[in-house]
């Protein structure tokens, strides 16, 4: 079940439950899911044919799994950590810009993982004694609104949380950051190569790899219970100069010694 462009919210959200529907008839042999709207309408769907997920923090919490290491029905695959990598997020976009005394967190609210994403971020700011606005969007428009309050709010830096919708308008996101004069940091490479400032998180491709390794395993007879739900072990952080040099940065020697890569 793969993510169109336009990704998860609206219309494709609404229709899910009955594309998951439509996989079931067809009688697939396994059925892939990459996001966690669409792993639930897998779930809802059937118990019988298996799923492999690419999914939020929680993946226990959210009900897809029984446990990590024992799954326990037609589901497992990948969790990508969704609220554990927030506070290091944080740090570093505190480091970046350490004047800033008041962040923003943009999430989009029609997606479990928030609900972890949010508490993690507040805890984060804290700590750094940082005031946090939390805004929300979920469209196109909505985005453009979270931008406007954002400068109203006088934000001096921005977290842009890990969700299908913002991964998919990452080109509309770097380009707001860049007029608004906004330092953000984003969830993973794909962002920075779009223009972004940087980011840190798992690689998308290493995890799909791995997505994809669990569904020949299974294609092959494993089953879904005997494979444990997986976290990522490859994080990347990755900055882009181009980006720091437009909005007046400088990035500390120390930060970009510990990139992983660096756009220029």
């Amino acid at each position: 079940m793969r993510r169109s462009r336009d990704s998860l919210p609206g219309t494709l959200l609404s229709r899910l439950p009955a594309l998951a529907v439509e996989l079931v008839g067809r009688k697939v042999d396994v059925i892939v899911a990459s996001a966690d709207p669409a792993a639930h309408a897998a779930k809802n769907a059937t118990s019988t044919i298996p799923i492999v997920f690419l999914a939020g923090d929680d993946p226990v919490g959210d009900g897809l799994v029984a446990s990590l290491a024992r799954p326990g029905g037609n589901l497992t695959g990948v969790s990508f950590l969704a609220a554990e990598l927030y506070p290091k997020r944080f740090e570093l976009l505190s480091e970046l810009v350490p004047q800033a005394r008041v962040i923003a967190l943009l999430v989009d609210p029609n997606i479990p993982a928030t609900e972890h994403v949010m508490p993690a971020v507040q805890e984060a700011a804290r700590a750094k004694g940082v005031q946090l606005h939390i805004l929300k969007a979920s469209t196109e428009s909505e985005i453009d609104a979270a931008f406007a309050a954002l400068v109203q709010r006088k934000a001096g830096a921005l977290v842009v949380s890990a969700a299908p919708f913002f991964y998919y308008r990452r080109e509309q996101l770097a380009v707001l950051a860049a007029r608004h004069a906004v330092p953000a940091i984003y969830a993973s490479r794909e962002y920075a190569t779009a223009g972004g400032l940087i980011s840190y998180g798992t690689s998308l491709p290493a995890d799909l790899r791995q997505v994809g390794i669990y569904t020949g395993k299974i294609l092959k007879g494993a089953k879904p219970a005997d494979l444990p739900v997986l976290q990522p072990t490859t994080l990347e952080l990755v900055i882009n100069l181009k980006t720091a040099e437009a909005l007046g940065l400088t990035i500390p020697p120390t930060l970009l010694a510990r990139a992983d890569e660096v756009i220029e």
